[in-house]
């Protein structure tokens, strides 16, 4: 099984597993990636997700080149599609969304990690939108995520000249937010995403809505969007609660209602 999913309490792992080819993405892998995915993000008891590959080596290589080489311009395009769904996906599934990147993650494996979140990263890890080294450019949102995340002037760095950067400048770039120890990375991450799942689920889900708005409109729509869901809370019980248990010292049992 090219994708792996495992449950702990309120936190699933999806783990992309072809370490033969250090997890490069095949279109196969692509919707076994998307169906796992969308069963994960579809339970309302999974309250964060953590993405991760499998081995010590990467976390995802990039797209299979093997299956590229031969791909015409019409394959090319229902293949950059297919990688886009994939990654929107992730962007837009309710539940936070965290990238454990442990070593590679180059081309659309970071086009991944951007859709996330949250990334963190191993100190090992190395990350790069390396596609024109290939002759062809990033198709899976990296031109779009990563000059919104970074800034355009990082951007055609990165992809103009198709460096690797390491875990140390991906994290003075923005790319990551904490590099841990190799060995640590896992936990590091797991407890990240508790932090997260402890959380009101509906305000959470609105949090991360309302951040999207500021990336793709105005200020004053954002703003708008913003004290629209800050309102909408107030007809949640966990809202109740969560105000109830602070004003009584004790901690919130949130439902996610």
């Amino acid at each position: 099984m090219a994708v792996e999913v495992e449950r702990s309490g309120s936190v699933a792992f999806l783990t992309l597993s072809r370490p033969e080819v250090l997890n490069a993405f095949n279109t196969e892998q692509l919707h076994e990636f998307l169906g796992r995915f969308g069963e994960v993000s579809a339970v309302t008891s999974v309250r964060a997700i953590v993405i991760r590959g499998a081995g010590d080596r990467a976390f995802a290589s990039g797209a299979d080149i093997a299956e590229m080489k031969g791909m015409t311009p019409r394959q090319a395009l229902a293949f950059s599609q297919l990688g886009q769904r994939a990654c929107h996906a992730v962007e837009s599934a309710t539940q936070p969304v965290i990238a454990a990147v442990n070593g590679y993650a180059f081309g659309g494996g970071l086009e991944l990690a951007l859709a996330c979140d949250i990334r963190i990263c191993a100190d090992s890890a190395q990350m790069g939108q390396t596609e024109v080294g290939l002759g062809i450019l990033p198709g899976w949102g990296g031109t779009q995520r990563l000059t919104r995340l970074a800034g355009p002037g990082v951007a055609k760095d990165l992809i103009l000249t198709g460096r690797r950067v390491a875990a140390d400048e991906a994290l003075r770039l923005g790319l990551v937010s904490a590099v841990y120890p190799a060995a640590e990375l896992i936990d590091r991450a797991r407890e990240l995403a508790e932090r997260v799942a402890r959380n009101a689920p509906v305000a959470v889900g609105y949090a991360k809505q309302a951040i999207e708005q500021a990336l793709e409109g105005s200020l004053e729509g954002g703003l708008a969007y913003e004290a629209h869901v800050f309102a909408l809370t107030f007809d949640t019980t966990d809202q109740k609660d969560g105000m109830a248990a602070f004003l009584e010292r004790r901690r919130p049992e949130f439902q996610g209602s």
